[in-house]
């Protein structure tokens, strides 16, 4: 049985729009207050699945879950949104 996503859309719409215009920490900081890189994504949240441009985490300091943004190149993540 294949599974249907009522999301997809809307997320195809999102990536390509974050990654057209595909912006250095800086500007994302400015945008959207704290950017992590990879690196210090992995320090501050355990991934839980991939949906881009989201993906689901656990934020390893309190257990809370939640999404972030991210862009491809470079990559970044912005925007937890707790559940």
């Amino acid at each position: 049985m294949k599974t249907i996503d009522v999301t997809e859309t809307v997320r195809r719409e999102l990536c390509a729009k974050i990654n057209s215009e595909r912006s250095e920490r800086e500007v994302l900081e400015e945008a959207h207050g704290q950017v992590w890189d990879t690196g210090e994504m992995q320090k501050d949240f355990t991934v839980m699945s991939f949906a881009a441009p989201l993906i689901i985490v656990s934020r390893k300091s309190d257990g809370k879950r939640g999404t972030l943004f991210f862009q491809h190149r470079p990559r970044f993540y912005w925007g937890f949104q707790q559940d």
